[in-house]
């Protein structure tokens, strides 16, 4: 594998392609503006046109969203772990069938495993553009989206529909249901009832971890914030590790499950056993497995960086209340 084969395994921040038309709410006013990146695996998108930088899946996705103030991610569930970290601003989630059952701001670096089960949305409440990263559960990453029944009512006023085989179509380019195809159904009384509806003091403490609080654990190894004897609950098909530096081993390592790399702060030296790469704030680093690695700082100043490494849990429902 030369460097420019290793290069193949790394998606550039700047390189990113957004979908602006991704889900149901593209044209609805407050969400209109937002855009949608699918890094690694198919993600969640419903458009035709959403980009895949890296389509084979690891056992996970990610994904990131990109969004200016004030603008939000409508109420939505999925069938699998979603979990996100801030790369860039000040960004408020909020949760429940209204989104009012509870809400936690969540800063740069902090991240947010969402209990799987209840809707959520999430908005930039900074004052520049703002990114945050997704790490969803699954190759499939759970077969799509659940909407909040308003959204996609709110929607159809403004032109998108969602067939029931989750393909979008915008009326306002002149897009049809194909012949035979339905519009997805809303959810029913009954159906919403299964939605939790869990409040801030119910999800905070096991869902939520601070920077700052990360990068005093991993004063002197790793900091397991998903996975066994992790910081947070559950185990949703990924494990989650937060290093920064003086955290690290300095010899290299192998393993045979797939490892993502994402910095957060600070520029990151990659060198394995078929080249070496400098990772940025944004860029993500698919390496896989056998390969053997190493990861160090390549500058001063702070420096930290999540780790993601596939596992054999289920993907599937995680809240239990």
């Amino acid at each position: 594998m030369t460097p420019e084969v290793l290069e193949t395994r790394i998606v550039r921040y700047g390189d990113l392609k957004p979908c602006k038309t991704a889900f149901i709410d593209a044209h609805t006013p407050g969400s209109d503006q937002k855009e949608n990146f699918t890094i690694i695996g198919g993600g969640v998108s419903e458009s035709a046109d959403q980009h895949v930088h890296i389509t084979e899946t690891p056992g996970f996705n990610i994904g990131a969203a990109g969004q200016p103030p004030k603008c939000r991610n409508s109420l939505h569930s999925h069938r699998t772990a979603e979990v996100f970290f801030v790369l860039k601003g000040r960004w408020r989630f909020f949760w429940g069938r209204w989104g009012t059952a509870g809400e936690v701001v969540l800063e740069e670096g902090d991240i947010f495993n969402i209990p799987t089960g209840i809707f959520r949305g999430f908005e930039n409440i900074g004052t520049d553009y703002g990114m945050i990263m997704a790490i969803l559960g699954g190759d499939d990453a759970g077969g799509g989206v659940i909407w909040a029944p308003q959204v996609i009512e709110d929607a159809s006023d403004h032109g998108l529909v969602l067939a029931e085989t989750g393909r979008l179509y915008d009326t306002k380019k002149g897009d049809h249901l194909p012949e035979g195809v339905k519009p997805m159904p809303l959810l029913t009384d009954e159906e919403l009832k299964a939605f939790p509806e869990p409040t801030a003091r119910d999800v905070i403490p096991g869902y939520v971890a601070r920077y700052w609080d990360l990068m005093g654990m991993a004063a002197t190894g790793p900091a397991k914030v998903i996975g066994p004897d992790a910081l947070l609950i559950d185990k949703p098909g990924f494990d989650v590790d937060f290093l920064k530096r003086g955290s690290i081993p300095e010899d290299a390592y192998t393993i045979n499950k797939h490892e993502v790399l994402m910095p957060v702060r600070g520029h990151w030296k990659i060198v394995t056993d078929k080249g070496e790469a400098t990772l940025a704030p944004g860029d993500t680093m698919l390496v896989d497995p056998g390969m053997s690695r190493s990861i160090a700082p390549s500058m001063t100043g702070e420096a930290s960086l999540y780790r993601i490494r596939s596992t054999d849990d289920p993907a599937g429902l995680t809240w239990t209340g």
